[in-house]
């Protein structure tokens, strides 16, 4: 082979230098690149074998991919023993950028084999190498018979030189000779990491060779130990990921033990989705809904995407519907349209129905669950409703999907759909659904409910708000949802309630309740409940739902004060039926004050002042009550 030297042939001026800068925000994916193409060089040769286009000497087809570090040279070499290249080849693929070797290689075979799609051997990803090394070596020879090795090298990239190599085996060589400002990378830990972060499940075998632990490994040993065992080298990767296997031939034990290895999660998934779709494209996956440790804890997941078994990248919200993201699990789609770099989705169309199979998957899977796993379906709700709730949200069609299985639970711990609550409490609750985002402090409210023969629902997660308003929306002429403290359901109220008594009542007693809340604006009306409560006070459900609303959206409003509320004295108990004849005016305003304070602590937290004044009044009752004659 002669000799040459000469500059690559770059249709567009200066891209070179465009390519480098524009990949160097994510120098690690060098090393993705590199050992990609390797996987790429040896899926090309396994097709061309299995068409019969190819014929390789018996017993080389134990296809493996090596990553070699040795720190004292200062380099690292990927080699691969699959398709190798010609001198021609190497001219075109490397120096003619502007070509793609997996274009030209798919129209040549398309359609001979179901092999999954070649990105290419070479491309614009080799050039990564350049990110992080001062000069770049190939050492390749061809499958094809009577082919020459060939070695080319460049230093900037662009000026190149190409010579015989003296390498006799196939396969591919490139050996990085790693800049200063990219030292890192001689780390044999750094580099393992990001091996093990991009290829554990890699198809073909990858091993890792520390060039140091070689030569320590060899040492002879010192008089009178014993040598040790060669032991034989293992890959790093596993190349039948869980998620290829048929799901008819996959246990409960592999599937938790797969999202420990993956996820380093101490605790058991729920359960899981296993996605095997051939057709109208080609993706595998598994989704693992997460045990939650508090109600914020599921609020952020982990989706691995992969492209034929390399991982590409985190939570890629192109493809995947952003409720999803809540969940842990993997999906490999050899059909994601990338671009070069592998970095970057295209075609937004075809990528939007990828998203839209895995959502109408997760639906069917949690429609199926509720028909045929009833009692797991409720066990489960506490964890996945926060990702019901979102979903619902986020997705219209994912709602419609699931709207029949959303559950609610109830405060005694039960679950029910909404036709089913509907149904239970038509009676009672009427088009209501009664619900508190605080079962310990609205424990009074609750019990007045429940004793009313109205169960009320928990709402009491981070996106409940939202998700009632839904609901209302979704179901306008159905039901609303009103607070446990919003209003006094008819079902609360005495049978033989005097009207014009309770304002006569509510008319006397409100300037003294007025003057202890300070507050002018406060409502107090009177009504006969079937409660031993002297007092309970409300919160009109949308004054209170605009006022959080605002809040959350930064307007600067806070929750609603005394302003908003009203004060129901229970015409029904003794002491507030004979307060207004109560002609000590401190004993009565001693009464006045503890009736107001014990409703506001059924009803919210009082601040450390205002539990003072309470326990230390309650002190002075008790005190005038039992204490010494």
């Amino acid at each position: 082979m002669e000799s040459k030297n000469g500059s690559i042939q770059i249709s567009t001026e200066n891209m070179f230098p465009i390519i480098k800068k524009w990949l160097y925000s994510e120098k690690d994916i060098f090393i993705r690149e590199i050992v990609s193409n390797g996987n790429d060089a040896i899926s090309k040769l396994k097709k061309l074998v299995a068409v019969g286009e190819a014929e390789i000497p018996e017993g080389t087809d134990n296809y493996k991919i090596e990553v070699t570090l040795d720190k004292e040279a200062g380099t690292i070499t990927v080699h691969d023993n699959g398709i190798g290249m010609t001198e021609e080849e190497v001219l075109k693929y490397i120096n003619q950028v502007a070509f793609s070797g997996a274009k030209d290689f798919l129209e040549k075979y398309q359609g001979k084999t179901d092999d999954a799609q070649i990105i290419g051997h070479f491309g614009l990803g080799f050039y990564s190498a350049f990110m992080v090394s001062d000069k770049v070596e190939i050492d390749t020879l061809s499958w094809q018979k009577d082919a020459e090795p060939v070695h080319w090298e460049s230093e900037s990239g662009t000026e190149y030189s190409i010579e015989r190599s003296d390498i006799d085996e196939r396969g591919t060589y490139i050996t990085m000779h790693i800049s200063e400002d990219s030292k890192e990378y001689l780390d044999k830990f750094k580099l393992k990491e990001i091996l093990l972060k991009y290829f554990s499940f890699l198809p073909i075998e990858l091993y890792f060779t520390d060039i140091e632990d070689e030569k320590k490994e060899e040492e002879k040993p010192e008089e009178g130990e014993e040598a040790k065992e060669e032991s034989k080298p293992e890959p790093l990767n596993n190349t039948t990921p869980l998620w290829l296997k048929p799901v008819k031939d996959c246990t409960d034990e592999e599937y938790i033990k797969f999202y420990h290895e993956v996820f380093f999660d101490t605790a058991d998934p729920l359960f899981w989705i296993h996605l095997n779709i051939d057709y109208p494209f080609n993706l595998k996956g598994i989704l693992y809904f997460p045990k939650m440790k508090d109600k914020y804890d599921s609020l952020e997941g982990t989706i691995k995407v992969y492209y034929n078994q390399v991982f590409v990248a985190d939570n890629v919200k192109e493809i995947l519907p952003e409720f999803l993201l809540l969940l842990k699990g993997m999906i490999d789609c050899p059909d994601l349209p990338l671009n070069v770099s592998r970095s970057f989705l295209q075609n937004d169309g075809y990528v939007n129905k990828i998203s839209q199979h895995i959502t109408k998957k997760i639906g069917d899977k949690l429609c199926g669950l509720f028909k045929t796993e009833r009692e797991n379906y409720c066990k489960y709700w506490e964890d996945i409703n926060p990702f019901v709730k979102y979903g619902c949200l986020k997705d219209e069609k994912f709602y419609d999907r699931i709207k029949e299985v959303i559950l609610f639970k109830q405060e005694d711990g039960s679950y029910s759909t909404v036709e089913e609550y509907i149904e239970k409490n038509k009676e009672t609750a009427k088009d209501k659904i009664y619900y508190t985002d605080a079962p310990a402090q609205q424990a009074q409210y609750v019990k007045l409910l429940r004793d009313a023969g109205i169960e009320p629902v928990v709402m009491d997660g981070p996106i409940d708000t939202p998700f009632m308003q839904l609901l209302e929306y979704k179901n306008t002429s159905k039901f609303t949802f009103q607070r446990v403290d919003a209003e006094v359901s008819d079902s609360l109220k005495g049978e033989n309630d005097d009207t014009e008594a309770n304002e006569k009542l509510a008319e006397n007693l409100a300037p003294a309740f007025k003057k202890y809340a300070n507050n002018e604006k406060l409502t107090v009306k009177a009504e006969s409940l079937k409660s031993d409560m002297p007092a309970m006070i409300l919160l009109s459900e949308q004054s209170r739902r605009m006022k959080e609303m605002m809040r959350m959206y930064g307007d600067g409003f806070s929750l609603p004060t005394d302003d908003d509320i009203t004060l129901v004295l229970n015409s029904s108990n003794a002491l507030v039926k004979n307060l207004a004849d109560v002609s000590n005016e401190e004993d009565k305003e001693l009464a006045v004050s503890q009736i107001y304070d014990l409703a506001k602590l059924a009803h919210a937290p009082m601040t450390a002042e205002e539990l003072i004044g309470f326990i230390e009044r309650s002190g002075k009752i008790l005190d005038k009550a039992f204490g010494e004659k």
